[in-house]
């Protein structure tokens, strides 16, 4: 019997999912209904569903009605790819009309929603799960398995640097990330992807943070003190944005147009702000320190202006050290297919015993979105595939990641380190 599905928040990220339950797992999977604040974004999914995927438009809600949409259709799973700061909202209340729920990463924001969902979690029996699928990529599972069966004996420290090049980091900047208290910053919405990673592969999780962060290369102050002057709130249609090679324009592109341009009308929203304009409340630079529970370091920086997309990532222990770079395709969200989002171009696995001639690792080369993670991941969740034991992410999970995150803006702001453990009750 086919498992009965419901999403809430149409915009780009939920087209991963859809297009999986209408297209490979279309046996084992079925999509009930639509939710969103957008008419319009609704009405663009259900075309899509049907003109390309094939399938049969469902019916729509809008979120006032998520409540009477559970009610009368009772599916299986909530799926939940809204705003960030409105995750716990749904989680919540699909828990509590007894649905199992899955959710984009992050899976919330604060410490506060957090506990919310902690707390609904244990009241209700039901499970969350956190779609964390670069632990599938072949080469970040190649990593954990070398770490597990004792490569480097025990990991002491970690390296890690994410870089953002500027077509995907830029586009943070014209979303409603840019504003903090929506998506928690790039320390939340999209560092709890290599945070998890970390916690997965040391098999640990955090125990105190310390950053620092910054915004540096957006924003208006910094455009004009390098002579850079963009008079104008938003790209599209501008004229003087015309020769700007960090605009965007929402009306060259169909998904964008359907999901944005048009849906605009009903609720305001702006896709296409000037990445080098006002009101941007998030960091475009940042660096981070986390000691772990099993007493490793980490040493973190992400920065979203990179004239690459991927990241380096060093792991030493005892016993020797690896080494993980990994170029990843750049892309705008809503602006292509799912499967080309973080997609690998290259991979290199450096292995360097101690005491022994250092080797190449062979790593399989992951197809599709995500370092080839997404298709495994989708198979796992929405197929028969048989679950890789400790790979599937769970509420505690999506709290320990995120909570590297929170308690590095919290530093940020005060200087000051934090202990991950006054944060919420695990």
């Amino acid at each position: 019997m086919a498992k009965t599905y419901a999403l809430v928040g149409t915009g780009g990220r939920a087209r991963m999912f859809y297009e999986a339950i209408f297209g490979p797992h279309r046996e084992h999977s079925r999509l009930l209904a639509l939710c969103d604040t957008n008419q319009v974004r609704m009405d663009f999914t259900n075309r899509v569903i049907e003109t390309e995927l094939g399938g049969q438009p469902v019916p729509t809600f809008k979120a006032s009605d998520f409540g009477a949409m559970l009610k009368q259709h009772q599916p299986d799973t909530v799926i939940v790819t809204s705003i960030d700061r409105t995750h716990h909202h749904y989680i919540i209340a699909a828990l509590e009309a007894g649905c199992d729920v899955i959710t984009e990463k992050p899976m919330t924001t604060d410490p506060e929603k957090c506990q919310a969902i902690l707390d609904a979690v244990e009241r209700t029996g039901k499970q969350v799960r956190v779609t964390f699928n670069y632990r599938y990529a072949p080469h970040n599972s190649a990593l954990r398995e070398l770490i597990a069966e004792g490569a480097i004996g025990t990991p002491t420290s970690v390296h890690f640097e994410w870089l953002l090049d500027t077509r995907h980091g830029a586009d943070y900047f014209r979303r409603w990330h840019r504003d903090k208290r929506n998506s928690g910053g790039l320390m939340v919405h999209k560092s709890t992807h290599h945070f998890d990673l970390v916690n997965f592969w040391l098999g640990s999780q955090p125990d105190t943070v310390f950053g620092m962060g910054d915004l540096k290369f957006y924003g208006r102050a910094n455009a004009e003190e390098r002579g850079i002057f963009t008079p104008y709130t938003r790209t599209t249609g501008v004229e003087a944005a015309r020769n700007d090679p960090f605009a965007i324009d929402l009306t060259s592109n169909a998904t964008q147009k359907g999901l944005y341009w048009d849906a605009e009308k009903e609720d305001g929203y702006q896709r296409d702000h000037n990445v080098f304009g006002d009101g941007i409340s998030i960091e475009d630079t940042m660096n981070v320190i986390v000691r772990y529970r099993n007493k490793a370091v980490m040493t973190y920086s992400l920065y979203a202006y990179a004239p690459w997309e991927g990241f380096n990532v060093a792991i030493n222990g005892t016993g020797g050290r690896l080494e993980l770079t990994v170029h990843e395709t750049s892309y705008i969200n809503a602006g292509s297919t799912s499967d080309t989002e973080g997609a690998a171009k290259g991979v290199t696995l450096y292995h360097f015993p101690l005491g022994g001639e250092a080797r190449q690792v062979p790593v399989k080369h992951g197809e599709g979105g995500h370092g080839g993670g997404d298709k495994i991941m989708l198979e796992e969740i929405f197929g028969n595939a048989t679950p890789k034991p400790g790979y599937g992410a769970n509420h505690r999970d999506g709290a320990l990641s995120i909570l590297t995150g929170i308690a590095a803006n919290q530093s940020f702001a005060t200087g000051l380190p934090v202990k991950v453990d006054t944060l919420v009750r695990l």
